[in-house]
């Protein structure tokens, strides 16, 4: 089992910046791949960025790709999303999360989440 915290989320500009960060409890973070996912409302959950369990492997969204960064530093158990260039567009509730496995892009392949971080890009 693994419990997640996400904090770093806030209301900026577009146009600015935004690092989030994922805490994981526990000693086996290295067993788990992680992944961001972000929710705005009315819609549902939709994938943003993974990273595999050494950090070798990692994929992006097609609207973050080139803008939006996914890290890990596992002798701190967290895992990090360095966003640029926000825009309002990306408005929306984040979510990390893990899964005991290979990277993986479906909200129903993690099996663990955090309670989420807003992040608000004004226009």
């Amino acid at each position: 089992q693994v419990q997640l915290v996400e904090s770093g989320g806030g209301l900026v500009q577009a146009g600015a910046s935004l690092r989030l960060s994922c805490a994981a409890s526990g000693n086996t973070f290295t067993s788990y791949a992680m992944g961001w996912f972000r929710q705005a409302p009315g819609k549902e959950r939709e994938f943003v960025a993974t990273i595999s369990r050494f950090g070798r492997i990692t994929s992006y969204a097609a609207p973050v790709k080139g803008r939006f960064t996914i890290s890990r530093d596992n002798a701190k158990n967290a895992v990090y999303l360095q966003m640029n260039s926000l825009k309002p567009e990306d408005t929306a509730v984040y979510y990390c999360a893990a899964r005991a496995s290979a990277v993986a892009m479906s909200v129903t392949e993690y099996n663990y989440w955090g309670q989420g971080t807003q992040v608000t890009v004004s226009s």
